[in-house]
């Protein structure tokens, strides 16, 4: 049942404006939390619990990805498989796991004296209609801007970018290329599914989470396996993490197969 992991969570909070559960592959945590957003932007939510989760190491999801060769064949150490932006990169790694943030009206979170993490500044979904699986950069490009939009925010003042890139020749190409359409090619890079596999529907919000994180600490976590960068990335991928305090904001990418397209702007609490 798709809708559990939502319907729990509401009983269990006693939650009853709504369980809602976004199903767009890839793209699905990160659009429960610009969802969660507009519901407390329109006035319909005081506080959503809003993210991602994805139990998806079984035969039938193993071997539906193996079909499309979506996932890598490499070899050798399994925690050096997983390489996004790398050349010698050949599909993506399953992993498992869940991200949850919970969102609310900033005046209702001082009232009880929160400490207040981040900022959902911008976030927007958009839909390829493109193709099944390839996804389009131009697309993907428009997602990112009309977050930065709804952030009354440009591409200058992104400090880094978490990205989508899941490891796969081709997706983390595309990905690649709109990024630098938008921002260019200096911004810093990164993507932590080199450390915890493609988490699917899971993935969406954890990047949501780094980036929070990032923004809080000061230090972006870098790319790991990122041993032969790829010449046709033409982008600043950091394979260490970095000192990020200087950054007002941060992006962070959820693609989806089907053309499902999120993209959220955070900034500091």
């Amino acid at each position: 049942m798709v809708n559990g992991p939502a319907a729990w969570v509401s009983i269990d909070v006693g939650a009853r404006g709504g369980a809602r559960t976004p199903v767009s592959a890839c793209a699905s945590g990160a659009e429960a939390i610009v969802q969660a957003a507009e519901m407390i932007r329109s006035g319909a939510a005081d506080v959503v619990i809003a993210g991602g989760v994805d139990a998806c190491v079984n035969e039938l999801t193993i071997s539906g990805f193996a079909q499309i060769r979506a996932l890598s064949t490499a070899d050798g150490d399994p925690a050096k498989v997983s390489r996004p932006f790398d050349r010698d990169r050949n599909g993506f790694v399953i992993g498992e796991g869940a991200g949850i943030l919970v969102l609310e009206r900033e005046d209702f979170a001082v009232a009880r004296r929160a400490e207040i993490l981040g900022r959902i500044a911008g976030g927007a979904i958009t839909s390829d209609a493109h193709d099944i699986v390839a996804a389009d950069p131009a697309m993907q490009e428009r997602v990112m801007q009309k977050a930065l939009d709804q952030a009354s925010l440009t591409g200058a003042d992104v400090g880094f970018v978490h990205a989508h890139a899941t490891s796969t020749p081709l997706g983390d190409r595309l990905e690649a290329g709109a990024i630098a359409a938008l921002l260019g090619d200096q911004v810093p890079v990164t993507s932590t599914k080199s450390m915890t596999g493609h988490m699917l529907g899971g993935a969406g919000a954890l990047g949501a989470i780094v980036a929070v994180q990032a923004l809080r600490t000061g230090r972006l976590p870098g790319t790991l396996n990122l041993e032969n960068p790829d010449p046709e990335i033409g982008l600043n991928v950091i394979g260490a993490a970095i000192d990020c305090s200087a950054a007002g904001a941060g992006m962070t990418n959820a693609f989806g197969f089907g053309g499902h397209s999120v993209s959220l702007v955070i900034t500091g609490g």
